[in-house]
C-alpha cells in the first residue's frame, strides 16, 4: 500500500453515501417546516374567517330586514343580497374585502367592482359595512 492510499484509507469521512444522506435528512427538515408554517397559517386564515361569520351573523334580524344571507366556503366569508355580493377573502394572513354588482352580471359571475385589503378581522368588517352602506343607499 503507498502511502497516499493509506492515509485516505485511515481518515474517517463522508462518503458520497453519507453526504447524500445529510443533504436528503436537511431538505426533509425544511420541507417539514414549509409545511408546518403553512398549517398554521391556514388555520389562522380559517379562524380569521369563522371569527368574521360569527361577527357578521350575530343579528339576524338585521340581516333578514335587509334581505341579506350571510355564507362562508373555506376562507372566504359573504354577504349575498340579489343585487351585490361583498365577500372577504383571507390568505397569508391577510383579506381582501370585494364588492360585486349582481344585476349587470351574469348569475353567479358578478366582477368585483370595489376591492380593499385588510390585516384584521375587525378592519374587514369595517369595510364590508362601508360597502354595505354604499350598496344600500
Amino acid at each position: 500500500m503507498t502511502s497516499k492510499t493509506k492515509s485516505s484509507a485511515e481518515k474517517p469521512g463522508l462518503n458520497l453515501k453519507d453526504a447524500f444522506e445529510v443533504e436528503y435528512a436537511r431538505r426533509e427538515l425544511e420541507r417539514r417546516a414549509r409545511d408546518e408554517a403553512e398549517r398554521r397559517q391556514q388555520e389562522a386564515d380559517l379562524a380569521n374567517a369563522e371569527t368574521l361569520l360569527n361577527a357578521l351573523s350575530s343579528d339576524p334580524a338585521f340581516l333578514a330586514e335587509r334581505g341579506l344571507t350571510v355564507d362562508r366556503r373555506r376562507y372566504t366569508v359573504s354577504i349575498d343580497h340579489d343585487n351585490f355580493r361583498i365577500a372577504a377573502y383571507w390568505e397569508a394572513g391577510k383579506g381582501s374585502v370585494t364588492a360585486s354588482d349582481k344585476r349587470t352580471a351574469l348569475p353567479g359571475s358578478a366582477a368585483p367592482r370595489k376591492q380593499e385589503t385588510v390585516e384584521s378581522v375587525e378592519d374587514a368588517l369595517r369595510v364590508m359595512a362601508q360597502y354595505l352602506v354604499d350598496e344600500t343607499r
